[in-house]
């Protein structure tokens, strides 16, 4: 029996694996997380201005009002009626939020009028249309 130990070569060795495979599991995760930045999967036309951008946040409420009327409560379709409720709701629980209106330029004025009155009546004061810079 042989119990001498084993030559090990000079220098060391160091194992890469587990670092090669943190840094693509940090990139992996990078990657995805840029994707769900705020992109709204409902395309509208929105009038040119040339004022000042509004400042956006995390908590704002988005309401989309695409050419055919329809409105959409950060991402799902509601009615009229059930704007009211949700956005009552809404503002409770994110109490100063803002509310982003993003409106075609072909929808008739009297629906965005009646979105900024349903949001006023759930308590949400802070109101913008949004509008894209010409």
């Amino acid at each position: 029996m042989n119990f001498r130990p084993r030559r090990r070569p000079a220098g060391g060795f160091l194992d890469m694996t587990p670092f090669v495979d943190t840094i693509f599991n940090l990139l992996i995760f990078f990657a995805l997380s840029m994707n769900f930045l705020v992109n709204p999967g409902i395309t509208v036309d929105l009038p040119g201005a040339s004022g000042p951008q509004v400042a956006r946040q995390d908590d704002d409420i988005r309401i989309v009002v695409t050419p055919a009327g329809e409105i959409h409560l950060d991402g799902a379709p509601v009615t009229l009626p059930a704007l009211r409720e949700r956005l009552g709701a809404m503002a409770g629980e994110r109490g100063d939020a803002q509310v982003l209106i993003r409106a075609d330029r072909r929808v008739p004025h009297g629906v965005v009028v009646a979105v900024m009155d349903a949001a006023r009546a759930a308590g949400l004061t802070r109101l913008a249309i949004m509008t894209q810079r010409k």
